[in-house]
């Protein structure tokens, strides 16, 4: 009796626990079923407000448009009207654009620290409010000055809003990065085909005061981004600090990184100098100032679709792989114009500078993303920019130098290629580098 009840008592407490393992395997079940629906439920939420991602998205490209393309890049193009006008030199065009780079270089990082405590839609909101300023006073500025001012603060500007839009959006959709790296970048290329359309026909409309016409369009431009940012952009809550002080410091030590960002600077360097004085070129070559205008345009258009285009390349192919194609390209582009002045050089120039130069930006900024874990994407993406801020207070005020005093636009330019020829040499150490490190 005794060892039945032994048995029986046994077999209940096996069972029991036979229960219990079954329950505790279904409940694991089914918190790993409840998980898979949470997540196909969030993906449908996101395919179901497509809202969620499009207007962030093209928040982003306007960001872009008016902080790169009209407050840095666009100043070539307004350059002619604003020396006819003016009296400018060309020393004093490179000083312009010299006290943005400086509002750049000084900001970059303030900006980055700045975003990372109140948040990257603070951070872009302050910058376009700066920018606008910025357009105003140049539009309505006539001494040196208040235009070295206004200068300033669109190079300010671009600090607080460029890097953190770029970072706020890669970090908001990190399964997307590269993508969304590229689409946000190519509201450069709109921006500039923009500006290409707009100047000539604001010089045929309104004769030598086009120039604060278009600052004044650009102006409105920085308005509405301003308008949709607060709308827009996501808002993710703030981090507390927190005491990876240490590991943060790493970023700067990163070799990887700082090759990046000496590539990156050497993109700084010779992409100002280029946009601020190669439609100049083209002009004393003896281009009509409607075809340089149609040639920049044509460079704006292909830089739309070849940004996510590089970023799907890259996807496949490697960001440094990539990166190497687009810097040698860029160095043949910036040779063809001082080998061959002619419409056929200028026409292949912005042609291929066109198809490249955002393969150039999307790759590094991934590149630099990519290098470190997620937290410390946006202290990364601004450690490169610093870079790329030195080389942009750099170039355009060198290259004005040599224009002026050094023999024209032909000496000019031959330096550039040979600083891009540089960058090409990088461009292989990193893809070297990258190769031993997988």
């Amino acid at each position: 009796m005794l060892r039945s009840l032994v048995i029986s008592d046994y077999n209940n407490h096996g069972m029991m626990a036979d229960h219990e393992t079954d329950g505790a395997q279904q409940a694991a079940q089914h918190s790993m079923q409840s998980k898979e629906k949470q997540d196909a439920g969030r993906d449908a939420g996101m395919a179901a407000k497509p809202n969620s991602f499009v207007l962030p998205v093209l928040t982003g490209m306007m960001v872009t448009l008016v902080t790169v393309a009209f407050a840095r890049l666009a100043f070539g193009l307004i350059l002619p009207s604003m020396r006819a006008d003016l009296g400018l030199s060309y020393q004093q065009a490179g000083t312009l654009v010299t006290a943005a780079a400086l509002g750049y270089l000084f900001l970059v990082m303030v900006a980055g620290v700045f975003a990372s405590r109140r948040g990257g839609r603070a951070a872009v909101v302050l910058g376009l409010s700066l920018a606008t300023a910025g357009f105003i006073l140049l539009a309505a500025g006539s001494q040196f000055g208040m235009l070295l001012l206004a200068m300033l603060m669109l190079g300010c500007g671009t600090a607080f809003a460029y890097t953190p839009v770029i970072s706020l959006l890669a970090g908001h959709y990190p399964h997307r990065r590269g993508s969304v790296i590229g689409l946000t970048n190519s509201g450069i290329g709109i921006g500039m085909l923009s500006a290409s359309l707009l100047v000539p026909y604001l010089g045929e409309l309104t004769g030598q005061s086009a120039w604060r016409w278009a600052w004044g369009v650009f102006a409105v431009a920085s308005m509405i981004a301003l308008a949709s940012s607060l709308s827009f952009l996501p808002n993710p809550r703030i981090a507390a600090p927190g005491a990876a002080a240490g590991s943060s410091a790493s970023v700067y030590r990163d070799r990887r990184l700082i090759l990046t960002g000496l590539l990156y600077g050497v993109v700084g360097t010779t992409y100002i100098a280029q946009t601020t004085f190669m439609f100049s070129y083209a002009l004393a070559s003896g281009i009509a100032a409607p075809t340089a205008g149609h040639l920049s345009a044509l460079l704006g258009v292909l830089s739309i679709f070849a940004g996510p285009c590089w970023g799907l390349f890259s996807d496949r192919f490697g960001r440094p792989a990539a990166l190497l194609i687009s810097v040698a390209l860029n160095v043949v582009a910036t040779l063809l114009p001082v080998l061959l002045p002619t419409l056929t050089g200028f026409t292949l120039h912005y042609l291929i500078l066109g198809c490249t130069v955002s393969g150039m930006f999307t790759s590094i900024l991934t590149i630099a993303a990519e290098s470190v874990e997620p937290r410390l994407a946006p202290r990364a993406t601004s450690y490169v920019t610093l870079f790329y801020a030195v080389g942009q207070l750099a170039g355009p005020a060198l290259a004005g130098l040599v224009i002026e005093y050094g023999g024209g636009f032909k000496p000019a330019f031959t330096a550039s290629s040979a600083v891009l020829a540089l960058g090409f040499l990088l461009s292989c150490k990193l893809v070297r580098l990258s190769r031993r490190t997988r």
